[in-house]
């Protein structure tokens, strides 16, 4: 998911992304936002220069599942790039469970990858510490003139890493969608007013456990690299008192965490934050009350379980019902219908970032065909390009709406951008989200509504602690999930949890906090 998955969408989003943390501008202004200075136009240069391109194959690595049209839009796309830029796609799906382990295998055996996607939440710092991605200012400045335009200057700015731009960037808003999707249908059946609150929402969850047996009141996330939609967890995105973020140093977890806007780095293993354990208590209660899912730890597919109609509210990276969903789920049940509900505010000056991306596309430096994929970076950023790889064959898989929206044809392509092309310039909003997601996405591509974070620009070297990070993430995986999903004892993980980690943590924190005080002091 996005994420859009964990979000992931949601995935996600997240999945979820998103996840689906993102972000991006909807200005695609600067045409050197590379900062490379370049003037030529990168798809021009691929075109004058067709007829000498020999035929390339470039592999490229996915999250997710393969879509049932994909070979459909495969070819469609080739067949458009054949007189251009002469690429063929080999695209290796890999499960959103098993991305973080299989793209990390592939990396270290130096695998024959072209293009691969990753993430901060994933493991981008390490794999650009471990020296497998390449830095793309010269591609960029020679063949991705138009894949620079799509997106804003402060979109580069804000998604370097140790001060080079190691993968393009993928977003189209400022901010990532978090959002419980609710069984709108189940709620008027009942008489449930709509949702406003948090209490209002596990109220309603409450009322279907007592009158549908067969419908799991709550569903979050439980798989390894699906922290950030884990049921308590994800109450960290919509609540202000205090504002807390996730730590550059350990991706989706909370036990390093940001505070509001002061430049600390803050440890759980020091301090038990009494908002995030009222969370894991409150998850605790949901899950033996039997209203979160009793197998949230084994689902892999989340969006299965979704769209089966069998579950009255889930986590999703994403702001509105993903169209993909709600054909599903009017499929595999008449007359269920999502509606999406969230808790972020539409406030401007509330929500702090650092404007960072949470997806993004990068090139292995074992790739033997990195100006192609730079090229091929750069043919999705035309308009009719970036249409086809995102919604898929119009008429067949979605409908044009304006300029700037899209309605869902049937199942056989779903929306993913997010994984490969994502930008806020070419983007288009699903025609079928409700009025206020609609907001909620414009609001947040000005970035002007958002609080910049102190630390925007700044990115963290794992070097100095990388092994202390391969430590605690085998630790963490072990009950991170299971705690804040609720379905083990917290103070028996807890305790656990912090006697195996605490020392490893300590000394990330330490080595996070020693080079952010260096960026501050730079940047003062």
């Amino acid at each position: 998911m996005v994420v859009r998955k964990g979000l992931a969408a949601a995935a996600a989003t997240a999945l979820l992304l998103a996840t689906a943390a993102c972000g991006g501008s909807n200005s695609g202004d600067g045409d050197n936002a590379s900062g490379t200075g370049s003037s030529a136009s990168g798809t021009a240069a691929a075109e004058s220069s067709s007829s000498k391109l020999d035929p390339v194959t470039l592999k490229i690595v996915m999250p997710g599942d393969r879509p049932a049209d994909m070979d459909k839009i495969i070819a469609e796309a080739e067949k458009r790039m054949a007189d251009t830029i002469n690429v063929k796609l080999d695209l290796v799906f890999v499960p959103w469970s098993d991305l973080a382990q299989k793209t990390q295998v592939m990396l270290a055996s130096g695998e024959d990858v072209d293009l691969i996607f990753d993430a901060p939440w994933l493991h981008m710092d390490q794999m650009i510490s471990a020296g497998y991605y390449e830095p793309l200012e010269d591609l960029l400045d020679q063949y991705g003139q138009d894949a620079v335009k799509v997106r804003s200057q402060q979109m580069f700015d804000a998604n370097k890493f140790q001060g080079h731009i190691y993968a393009l960037p993928l977003g189209n808003t400022h901010l990532a969608g978090r959002t419980y999707l609710v069984r709108k249908d189940l709620r008027e059946k009942y008489g449930v007013a709509p949702i406003q609150t948090y209490d209002d929402l596990i109220s309603f969850a409450y009322k279907v456990k007592e009158n549908e047996k067969d419908v799991v009141p709550l569903l979050a996330y439980g798989q390894s690299g699906q922290k950030d939609v884990t049921w308590g967890a994800f109450r960290a995105f919509m609540e202000y008192d205090p504002q807390l973020l996730r730590s550059d140093a350990l991706g989706q977890s909370l036990v390093l965490y940001y505070k509001n806007n002061d430049g600390k780095v803050y440890n759980l293993f020091d301090e038990m934050e009494p908002r995030v354990w009222s969370w894991i208590e409150d998850a605790r209660k949901l899950y033996t009350d039997g209203l979160i899912h009793p197998d949230v730890l084994a689902i892999k597919d989340v969006d299965s379980v979704i769209n089966s109609g069998k579950v009255a509210v889930a986590v999703y990276n994403e702001f509105g019902v993903p169209s993909s969903i709600s054909a599903a789920l009017a499929q595999n049940a008449p007359g269920a219908e999502l509606e999406a509900v969230t808790f972020i505010k539409n406030e401007k000056g509330q929500n702090i970032t650092n404007f960072k991306q949470a997806n993004f596309q990068a090139i292995p430096k074992v790739s033997k065909n990195k100006e192609r994929a730079m090229m091929f970076l750069n043919w999705t950023a035309d308009k009719d390009n970036y249409d086809l790889l995102a919604y898929g064959i119009e008429g067949t898989n979605y409908e044009k709406i304006g300029d700037d929206q899209y309605k869902q044809i049937g199942s056989g392509y779903s929306y993913f951008p997010y994984a490969w092309i994502w930008n806020p310039t070419t983007d288009r909003l699903n025609a079928g989200f409700d009025e206020e997601s609609i907001k909620h996405y414009q609001f947040n591509k000005d970035a002007s509504n958002l609080t910049a974070s102190i630390l925007t620009g700044f990115s963290f070297d794992p070097a100095p602690v990388i092994n202390e990070i391969s430590l605690y993430n085998a630790t963490e995986d072990k009950y991170y999930n299971a705690l804040f999903d609720g379905v083990t004892d917290p103070d028996e993980t807890w305790a656990k949890f912090k006697k195996e980690a605490e020392g490893n943590a300590k000394k990330i924190q330490v080595e996070l906090q020693k080079q952010i005080d260096a960026f501050l002091a730079q940047n003062q």
